[in-house]
């Protein structure tokens, strides 16, 4: 069963060099896939030296369309989807993720992260499904039309047609994973207002039929 990681990367140029030295040291993931979503900062040239094959977006196009750019450029079984900002991702946890979906235990795997900081740790108590780690066969992904406009909204429409579907999702933990939060990235004020715009999209796109 073939797998590729798709991670998409809007300026993120600190953090993506260390999540892909995890990801290409191991043999199981067969493509390695960025999808760089219109950065303005050295993102790409990080990801091709880190080993990763790039997709470059011109413009920034949010995160739904990235994932679904990456994912039409393989023909993978299984994609396994990472932000480009996590802290501390080890192998332990990418197998982790894969393990249930490539067994053929599941259809799609859901990490929620433990153990990291209490922030991040919160968030997804409460809305695990918000979570963009995840493994994804391509049957189910195929099957979802409005992935590329639904933006920070595209895990809430993973998780819906899987439940509608009645697709077999599984959560795993990933101890000691976090990632960066907007407000480190932006500073105060503007990592407030891009935390505020992320939230308007997933409300907006959870209030579809």
């Amino acid at each position: 069963m073939k797998v590729a990681a798709v991670i998409p990367a809007f300026n993120e140029e600190e953090t993506i060099g260390p999540v892909l030295d995890t990801v290409t040291s191991l043999k199981d993931i067969a493509e390695i896939i960025v999808v760089n979503d219109g950065s303005t900062d050295r993102t790409g040239e990080v990801a091709r030296r880190h080993g990763a094959r790039v997709h470059d977006l011109l413009t920034n196009q949010g995160k739904g369309a990235a994932m679904q750019a990456g994912a039409d450029s393989t023909q993978a079984d299984v994609i396994l989807f990472l932000d480009a900002d996590l802290i501390g991702l080890s192998a332990h946890h990418v197998r982790t993720l894969l393990r249930p979906v490539v067994d053929g235990e599941a259809d799609m795997s859901i990490g929620v992260f433990e153990g990291g900081r209490v922030a991040t740790d919160l968030a997804q108590v409460v809305a695990p499904y918000l979570s963009g780690q995840r493994a994804v066969r391509r049957a189910l992904l195929s099957a979802i039309s409005d992935l590329e406009v639904s933006r920070f909204g595209v895990e809430i429409a993973l998780t819906r047609y899987a439940k509608r579907t009645g697709s077999r999702v599984v959560e795993v933990e990933l101890s000691d994973l976090t990632h960066r939060m907007k407000e480190e990235k932006l500073g105060l004020v503007r990592g407030f207002a891009a935390r505020m715009r992320m939230y308007w999209e997933i409300v907006k796109y959870a209030g579809r039929r």
